[in-house]
């Protein structure tokens, strides 16, 4: 298994961060074949999701989470910024990895698909992704 961290800084807003391009950059520097492509986000508030960008999917995410886990003192985990509880149950909605097969190097993603991190925690501007090519 080859298998590096590296950080993303989110800074205090919540965010949906395209991780495509450092994910195949780690590929081609893993001089990867075929096998496959996880992603860890070792944090207890943040998550990861494969979503298409840049056509409001992404604002679209933010906005839904907003609805479900609105931020505000309903939630027992009470410290850091107003709401930081909802901060916490996101992992349970979007899991911290995900798992991208990679074929001749390629991730084999669909036409409008990337890897995405997603953090709302207003609290936490850094964070760290681990990827890990396991070979087929």
């Amino acid at each position: 298994m080859h298998s590096t961290e590296i950080e993303v800084r989110t800074g205090g807003r919540p965010v949906v961060h395209d991780l495509t391009k450092e994910a195949e950059s780690f590929l081609a520097g893993a001089d990867a074949n075929d096998g496959l492509l996880h992603v860890w986000v070792p944090h207890a508030t943040a998550g990861l999701v494969i979503l298409e960008t840049g056509a409001g999917s992404d604002d679209d995410l933010l906005a839904a989470l907003d609805d479900l886990l609105p931020r505000d003192d309903r939630w027992r985990h009470q410290h850091g910024s107003r709401g930081h509880g909802r901060d916490h149950v996101l992992p349970a909605l979007l899991p911290p990895y995900a798992s991208v097969p990679v074929l001749g190097g390629t991730l084999a993603l669909g036409t409008w698909q990337s890897i995405c991190l997603v953090d709302t925690n207003l609290d936490n501007p850094v964070r760290r992704v681990r990827l890990s090519f396991l070979p087929g």
